[in-house]
């Protein structure tokens, strides 16, 4: 059952003030709006509990993660229900998605169990150095205090309420305080009561999760403005995201921000593959492009060929593979309205011509298909902007040195993909050290949408890609965000961390 009210510190609080919800389809929902004030009562919550939650044991925190993910399964049917009602995804996916984020629950709970994130090191003393003495030194890993997080759009579950970013900071031991996404407010209070629900069973203090729901920009900002706060996680638009990295730079006291900010994730289809594979290539891409309507941050928005037979063989294939796709629904009428004006943006670019062209209204979605030549390409950077859906852009290169030079010239991504056979290792080698410094994924014989939750993910990448070119926010490396080193020196055994004794 929904309440239409925020969590805070256990506690189910309405507003002065609701906002409706603009569900795919069924009634709407009203839902109480966000403020300043509650992110207050809400973040002091969270800094009175991070003390004793910080002193808990890797096991508790451990056991809680296990707990979350059991209350929201446990609440399966329901979480369905809303999610495809709100966000317009059909049923098998959000199924899915809730498998990613229980399993990212419990391969944290795993994490922290073992221990290994915690990089304990330990220099022991050494009195009789000459010409000085040594120190006993100690090193871990220390929770750094409570977490900002943003839900995502177009994830609902998984990197939402309860999805990575939360996962990862009740694991390091730090209080989360979630701002919940006005696009799916139903289905982030059902995961919010399973968070209560888990709290509850193991004993935790209550401070140490809270949900705002909806709000003007006044929200965000007071919470990633707020002196308790000690780093945000956000994933969402590169002006949205650059506008709350900036609030955090200019606190008093500045603090990090991880934003994961989208990406066109390019793809270089080397000649060799090319030839050999050139109808498979296309609709795998096309398959790729039209995956849940587009909506992925790791959507490949490009692919890079060599102008020729093969290059006018793939556009042919490409186009056909995407012509019977039916129109999806977008998960927000702003998206869709975001993706019909990007489709006009790239259409209007000097040298782009139309390869397929379709028209959709309302919030749904159909593919649109372009060319345009590597020099029109390098001369217009708006042809190099991410537009959120099912858009592909052939970018065609006269040769393998114009290849490399399209390589350098692009900023930060969250994957790049190489496409080759055996008879591309030459030119392979040459464009991977480039697109190592480009990305935080390098894909081969793939295509990106997907991104496994494993110890080597890494979801992130250079400028503007990410905020924070070390981070990742998917696989157990991103709970290093919520971490800090802490050298002890010379400290009485009984003074130590837990973990450090």
């Amino acid at each position: 059952m929904l309440t239409g009210k925020h969590l805070i510190a256990g506690d189910w609080v309405a507003g002065a003030t609701t906002f409706a919800s603009t569900p795919a389809h069924g009634p709407a929902q009203d839902f109480a709006v966000g403020t300043p004030a509650l992110v207050d009562q809400a973040c002091r919550a969270a800094a009175a509990a991070f003390p004793a939650f910080a002193a808990t044991s890797r096991d508790t925190r451990a056991d809680f993660l296990d707990a979350i993910a059991d209350e929201i399964e446990a609440r399966a049917e329901a979480i369905t229900e809303i999610g495809s009602r709100e966000t317009g995804l059909p049923a098998a996916r959000l199924q899915g998605e809730r498998g990613r984020t229980t399993g990212q629950l419990r391969l944290f709970a795993a994490h922290i169990r073992a221990g290994d994130y915690l990089d304990r090191r330990h220099d022991a003393a050494l009195p009789d150095r000459q010409p000085l003495p040594r120190p006993d030194l100690r090193m871990i890993q220390r929770p750094i205090g409570p977490v900002a997080v943003f839900g995502a759009s177009n994830f609902p579950l998984a990197f939402s309420v309860a999805g990575g970013d939360t996962a990862s900071a009740l694991a390091a031991g730090c209080p989360v305080v979630v701002k919940g996404h006005s696009a799916h407010p139903g289905t982030g209070e059902i995961v919010a009561q399973a968070i209560v629900a888990a709290i509850q069973s193991c004993n935790l203090p209550a401070g140490i999760f809270s949900l705002v729901q909806g709000g003007k920009r006044d929200v965000g900002e007071a919470l990633v403005q707020h002196p308790a706060i000690r780093a945000v996680g956000f994933t969402g638009s590169l002006g949205g995201g650059r506008a709350l990295f900036d609030l955090c730079a200019a606190r008093p006291d500045p603090i990090p921000f991880f934003g994961e900010l989208g990406s066109v994730n390019p793809m270089f289809l080397l000649p060799a593959a090319l030839a050999a594979r050139t109808e498979a290539l296309a609709k795998g891409w096309a398959a790729s492009l039209t995956m849940g309507a587009g909506q992925f941050c790791t959507n490949p928005g490009i692919a890079v060929v060599i102008d020729g037979p093969d290059a006018e063989a793939f556009a042919a294939a490409a186009r056909t593979a995407l012509e019977p796709a039916v129109a999806q629904t977008m998960l927000t009428d702003g998206m869709a309205s975001a993706y019909r004006a990007g489709r006009d943006r790239m259409a209007a670019g000097a040298g782009v011509r139309a390869l397929l062209t379709t028209h959709c209204d309302g919030r749904s979605a159909t593919p649109n298909l372009f060319e345009v030549d590597a020099a029109d390409w390098l001369a217009d950077h708006r042809l190099a902007e991410e537009v959120f859906g099912p858009l592909g852009l052939i970018l065609r290169v006269r040769d393998a040195a114009e290849m490399q030079a399209i390589a350098e010239s692009l900023q930060g991504q969250l994957t790049c993909t190489l496409h080759l056979d055996d008879a591309d290792t030459a030119l392979g080698q040459t464009l991977l050290p480039i697109l190592e410094r480009k990305a935080g994924r390098i894909l081969a014989n793939g295509f990106p949408t997907g991104v496994e939750v494993a110890d080597s993910m890494v979801h992130g990448g250079p400028y503007p890609a990410s905020t924070n070119f070390g981070a990742t926010s998917v696989g157990t490396l991103s709970i290093r965000r919520w971490l800090r080193p802490v050298c002890y020196q010379n400290l009485p055994e009984a003074l130590l961390p837990a973990d450090l004794r």
